[in-house]
């Protein structure tokens, strides 16, 4: 049986409380060029915090959301991945994955496999690919990521708006300054590099 409340594990743009918003309760955020329908149930998040988790962050593909690269999570990358986590139910983590897909959200993933294996591939979409990352206060903690690694795709250039969204994300969960920052997004894509990110984040 699912629990009735999961945590989101958000390594991107849901990092950013407004833009993950838009994912709840529908709409479009600044910068992005399409909107999100929303969840069944648009309530807030119940509690979101900020965690540090094995593993990095990467840029591939192409996003007409973003017009540029995605970000996508992948554990076997040595370090760590700065990420946020939303406690949110399991029906919420299922639209919100649906809407990661272009998909309308209504159906409810069956979570077991994941809970089980800790990693379950439920398609071959880039964010169908279910990570579980642990326990935390009592809820499992849950991502989306794509079925291949770092290492078996072409890396794409992310926009300099979706990289805006990542460092408002990155201050307003972690708290980190400027500086840490910038390192953090620059060791993620070798499209940018770290005075353009640092302008990129002045502006």
């Amino acid at each position: 049986m699912s629990p009735r409340l999961v945590w989101y594990v958000s390594y991107g743009s849901n990092m950013h409380a407004d833009r993950f918003a838009c994912y709840l309760r529908g709409g479009r955020p600044a910068g992005a060029a399409r909107d999100h329908p929303g969840c069944r149930d648009a309530s807030p998040a119940a509690r979101s915090r900020g965690l540090e988790v094995p593993g990095g962050i990467y840029f591939a593909t192409w996003s007409p959301v973003w017009l540029g690269g995605r970000a996508f999570y992948d554990p076997d990358l040595p370090g760590t991945a700065a990420v946020r986590a939303h406690l949110i139910t399991t029906g919420q983590f299922s639209d919100v994955a649906a809407q990661e897909m272009y998909r309308d959200p209504g159906v409810d993933l069956d979570l077991g496999g994941v809970l089980s294996a800790r990693r379950h591939v439920l398609g071959e979409g880039r964010y169908e690919t279910l990570v579980h990352l642990g326990e935390h206060d009592g809820h499992p903690a849950l991502t989306f990521t794509a079925p291949w690694g770092a290492h078996e795709v072409a890396h794409t250039a992310p926009s300099a708006a979706y990289l805006a969204v990542l460092a408002d994300g990155l201050r307003e969960t972690h708290g980190w300054s400027a500086d840490r920052v910038v390192a953090y997004l620059a060791a993620a894509t070798p499209f940018w590099d770290a005075r353009e990110i640092a302008r990129l984040c002045d502006g």
